[in-house]
């Protein structure tokens, strides 16, 4: 992650860090990610003596996972899932085998990763939210995305994210799974029945319909992209992205009705 933090604009719906995830570092010790050190070219080179390993802190079982986990989270969304578990042990100031003991292989350490960061960030309240009739659907769908980037929009999340795209991981495809059933689908029930077109158990929802609200979905998770991907400036003020989105996206199925072809049955 670039240090150069002035040439981006954040918006006030996303935080650079966890708080959950900083407290928890500053708790258990997690080290912040040193800056690799440079070597004088004209310094020979000599044969290094094994470095002093201060005593390291004696923690409960619970706890050291825990370290472990919250360490690995910002390791991986640093460098990667090609990152060393060695490396990551060094960091920590534990040993490779103490970090064996809690995650006996790196794809459990992976596995783990995959629940902290994504699964335990879905709240059941989002569903809720979407299909409460009782507010205009605008509304909902605002909150709902001021919701969801405070819990996903982050520099771990992003990155571990597209990190695990890039190694073709299945981590990926079981989230979209989760987007498309608990999010996606909902809110195309719920747009529908706001500008009167028929339920999905009447007309069941088309491919292209549910692309359609992909593109709204995608977008705004493209601005975090943007962020932390690309360090590329993006606008101070997120929440009126989100509410252009979600109008453009209401009036949008409001005049082309069921999909691009035209095709309503009101």
């Amino acid at each position: 992650m670039s240090r150069r933090e002035t040439v981006i604009d954040a918006g006030p719906a996303i935080s650079y860090r966890s708080p959950d995830l900083i407290s928890a570092s500053q708790r258990l010790g997690v080290p912040p990610l040193p800056l690799p050190k440079r070597r004088s070219l004209a310094t020979p080179k000599t044969k290094r003596k094994p470095a002093k390993t201060s005593r390291r802190k004696r923690l409960a079982a619970a706890d050291r996972e825990r370290q472990i986990l919250i360490g690995a989270i910002r390791y991986f969304a640093e460098v990667g899932f090609n990152g060393q578990t060695r490396q990551l042990a060094e960091r920590l100031g534990i040993t490779q085998p103490l970090l064996y003991r809690y995650f006996p292989t790196k794809r459990d350490l992976i596995e783990r990763v995959f629940g902290e960061v994504f699964l335990k960030r879905v709240d059941p309240g989002w569903g809720a939210l979407i299909a409460d009739r009782s507010r205009p659907i605008g509304d909902r769908l605002f909150e709902f995305y001021q919701r969801y980037s405070r819990a996903t929009y982050t520099y771990e999340w992003i990155r571990i994210y597209m990190f695990s795209a890039l190694m073709g991981n299945d981590i990926n495809r079981r989230y979209i799974k989760i987007v498309e059933d608990s999010i996606l689908k909902p809110i195309c029930a719920e747009i529908r029945h706001a500008v009167g077109l028929p339920d999905p158990d009447q007309a069941p929802i088309s491919e292209i319909e549910l692309e359609h609200i992909w593109v709204m979905h995608g977008g705004l998770f493209y601005y975090a992209v943007r962020k932390y991907i690309y360090h590329s400036r993006v606008s101070g003020d997120f929440p009126a992205v989100v509410r252009r989105s979600v109008a453009a996206m209401i009036e949008g199925v409001k005049a082309i009705g069921l999909d691009a072809a035209g095709r309503s049955a009101r």
